[in-house]
């Protein structure tokens, strides 16, 4: 009996159609990681971080060379010290994009200045700083992270920059 290649057509397709749903359904665990993270930052639970974030995690961020996080531990003690200069911030993911093991995110991080950033005293001004991360996931967590975004946007904000002239002595 020959099967007709219409029949072999549609099979195909149904296999294909299979495939790929299961791609997408990776993509979407990522992405809900990705959310998950988003909650625990803006709603202080980073013992949430256990389940979503890797042991030996790391944060690359050519914005803030000298901040070392390279654990989840140290996330967890960077995002503490983070309140101390910006007790109210909030997160929003704007656009994810998922591809395999990768996930982009497109964020507005706002809030006030409440605290000293290096040498430059809190203003109690509001900033809106839009950032890019593209983060790693292994076996459902969050390996790795990249993040940028733009200090002298965020210093222009603050009213940090451009720097005040000093007085002539």
């Amino acid at each position: 009996m020959r099967i007709p290649d219409r029949m072999i057509l549609v099979i195909l397709l149904v296999m294909l159609m299979g495939c790929r749903s299961s791609e997408i359904t990776l993509q979407e665990k990522n992405k809900k990681v990705i959310r998950q993270l988003v909650t625990a930052v803006n709603t202080r639970n980073y013992d949430l971080l256990d389940e979503i974030v890797a042991p030996d995690f790391v944060r690359h961020c050519q914005a803030t060379p000298d901040v070392h996080v390279k654990s989840r531990n140290e996330m967890k003690q960077f995002l503490r010290q983070d309140l101390t200069v910006f007790p109210d911030s909030r997160i929003s993911l704007e656009v994810i994009i998922a591809e395999g093991n990768m996930v982009a995110g497109y964020f507005t991080f706002s809030a006030t200045q409440k605290g000293a950033i290096g040498p430059f005293p809190a203003s109690g001004k509001k900033v809106a700083l839009k950032y890019l991360s593209i983060m790693r996931l292994e076996a459902g967590k969050i390996a790795e992270m990249w993040i940028e975004w733009d200090n002298l946007a965020v210093l222009s904000q603050l009213g940090h920059w451009p720097p005040a002239e000093k007085a002539e002595e």
